[in-house]
């Protein structure tokens, strides 16, 4: 929005860059609000694997001393 230094800044013209400034803030926010929405389901997903290789490894341990190839 381009601004003539001759004719000045105009109510209007404020008003109409504070509704857009308004509007991207909006769009932002609900972004915002998304990125924090998949952040937590990530989040949730690696606790489940993290757990899971935590099993894993204990079962693979286990194995190992039943087939003697770690020592006790």
């Amino acid at each position: 929005m381009a601004v003539d230094p001759r004719e000045g800044v105009t109510n209007e013209l404020l008003l109409e860059t504070l509704k857009a400034i308004q509007g991207t803030l909006a769009r932002h926010s609900d972004d915002l609000r998304e990125i924090k929405t998949r952040l937590g389901i990530l989040e949730a997903q690696y606790a489940s694997l993290s757990t899971r290789v935590d099993r894993m490894d204990e079962r693979l341990a286990r194995v190992e001393r039943r087939l003697g190839l770690v020592e006790v």
